[in-house]
């Protein structure tokens, strides 16, 4: 399992237009990718509903962690990811 954290820079958090994003980013991934808010409450990123239902806000720090399949190209891909969509 490989993971990194990152605090969201987004002024609206995720919300709608950026969790559809990153569930199809994280479904292009062949690793399980999960988000972690800092409470322990957690949702996969493959889940739409579930992403939203974090109610995650800018200035919070999430987890990410990639789990199975290439985590190191999945690792890369979901930092990227963050930094240019959250």
């Amino acid at each position: 399992m490989k993971q990194f954290t990152y605090t969201i820079t987004n002024p609206i958090g995720i919300h709608a237009r950026p969790a559809g994003l990153l569930v199809k980013a994280a479904k292009a991934c062949p690793s399980t990718v999960t988000v972690v808010r800092t409470d322990g409450r957690s949702a996969p990123a493959s889940g739409l509903i579930a992403l939203m239902a974090l109610c995650v806000k800018c200035g919070e720090t999430v987890t990410v962690t990639v789990e199975g399949g290439d985590e190191e190209a999945g690792l890369a891909a979901m930092e990227q990811f963050f930094q240019d969509n959250l």
